[in-house]
């Protein structure tokens, strides 16, 4: 008599995402019933002026279609290393080359940007998506360092060039704070929806034969840049800055380097984006350390929909009826996304309780995101926000860079041990935070309109 195995493949309940989905509709959507009728406009109102609107459109979707960009590679990146036949150590040296990159290139494209403009950088950001995406359209067997070069740098400049332009060009239209917090936390909800997205559009035209459209994703992502050229190239136009670069040295040194509050800002940034970098290194790894059979496919969804639901929340924390202090905010998600990934670290956890455990953590990511960049609203001054944001995040890139090489080509550094980094910077986060609420400003005084 024949011995039947079944297989045992863990997917997650459908129900899920329908969950997700209704909690993120309920959150944006009734937090009207739930605050005072004297509350600031919400950036759903239309009482603002149609320029005002119009540039929120515009805005939104250039940012959308360039979340999209960076959705693809992150979704098929792997993929398409693993159908050329690359090697897991090259594989690893690639990443290793683009996060050297990020560090002695990138660290600087924030400074570039304030002081040539940051319509210049995102145009920049588009025309590399589209020469990778061109180049590996037209080429068999691209070089795998010179597209993860290109990759890293986008991928920096999409961390703060767009950030910063939606701030520089807010105060132009010279709107209330509150619409611009409102956009902080929409960006966050919109790069979620898009890498989403992407997954979809990748998956539709590579279908069934992968042979055959192996290079569609390449195909998607030129043709998306093209889009992305187009319309920031025809839309608004941008005063770069007329600040001579030892105009800009000086008051970088006298208001970065010189502040202890932005020190500790940078290390909040430092410490998220060490922690997400090393998450989606890992998480794969260690969801399938079992050896059973997981179709991470259906797990990405549900951890993007859950940073989702954790942007949607800003608003309940930040203005409406749960008002915290942000800092405060930040005190108590940082723990929480410090706790999380702890006990990850600590010990082997089922796999679904890793699923849940890294859709709290991408819960708290949502809130912290908007959080953290509302506070660079009020301490870091426009003109040198992009410097600040690229060079707390070399930190970050070098000690990816450390992990990598210690952890993946040598394997001196076990996995858990680099999460247990990450989760003590997040808890060292925390406490910066808590001192930044001791050290800083009252609320409402900052650099820009109130």
């Amino acid at each position: 008599m024949g011995v039947v195995i079944e297989s045992d493949v863990w997917e997650p309940n459908h129900s899920v995402y329908i969950l997700i989905f209704l909690s993120c509709f309920f959150s944006i959507f009734s937090l009207p019933y739930f605050t005072s009728s004297n509350r600031t406009p919400t950036v759903f109102d239309h009482s603002f002026p149609p320029s005002f609107l119009r540039f929120q459109r515009n805005f939104l979707l250039i940012y959308s279609l360039s979340s999209v960009l960076e959705g693809l590679w992150s979704a098929f990146g792997e993929f398409e290393l693993v159908y050329y036949g690359v090697s897991r150590e090259h594989m690893v040296l690639s990443l290793s080359v683009g996060f050297a990159a990020t560090i002695f290139l990138g660290s600087f494209l924030g400074v570039l940007s304030d002081l040539i403009g940051h319509k210049k950088l995102c145009l920049t950001f588009c025309t590399l998506h589209l020469f990778v995406g061109i180049w590996k359209r037209l080429t068999p067997h691209p070089s795998v360092w010179l597209a993860s070069i290109c990759l890293s740098l986008t991928n920096s400049i999409f961390l703060f060039s767009f950030e910063t332009w939606i701030v520089v060009e807010h105060d132009k239209l010279e709107q209330r704070q509150d619409t611009l917090n409102d956009m902080f936390w929409l960006m966050t909800f919109t790069e979620s929806v898009s890498f989403i997205g992407s997954q979809m559009i990748g998956n539709w035209v590579v279908g069934l034969d992968v042979k055959q459209h192996i290079v569609s994703p390449s195909t998607a992502a030129a043709l998306l840049a093209m889009i992305c050229i187009i319309s920031i190239t025809r839309g608004w136009r941008e005063s770069p800055s007329t600040a001579a670069f030892k105009e800009y040295r000086a008051s970088f040194y006298a208001y970065i380097f010189g502040d202890k509050r932005i020190w500790l800002l940078a290390w909040a940034q430092t410490c998220v984006h060490f922690s997400i970098a090393v998450f989606w290194i890992l998480w794969a790894p260690t969801i399938v350390a079992d050896g059973r059979e997981v179709h991470l496919g259906l797990i990405y969804p549900s951890l993007l929909g859950a940073r989702m639901l954790g942007s949607t929340s800003y608003p309940w924390f930040v203005s409406g009826p749960l008002s915290l202090r942000t800092e405060d905010c930040l005190v108590y998600m940082f723990a929480i996304s410090g706790l999380v990934l702890s006990i990850v670290a600590y010990d082997y956890q089922e796999i679904g309780v890793l699923v849940a455990l890294f859709c709290v953590f991408h819960a708290c990511i949502g809130l912290i995101l908007p959080s953290l960049a509302r506070l660079r609203t009020l301490y870091v001054p426009n003109e040198l926000r992009g410097g600040m944001i690229s060079l707390s995040l070399a930190p970050a890139n070098a000690a990816v860079l450390f992990f990598l090489m210690q952890g993946g080509l040598y394997r001196d550094i076990a996995n858990s041990t680099i999460i247990a980094f990450a989760a003590i910077g997040l808890l060292s986060a925390s406490g910066c935070m808590h001192l930044l609420k001791q050290w800083g400003k009252q609320p409402g005084h900052n650099w820009h309109k109130s």
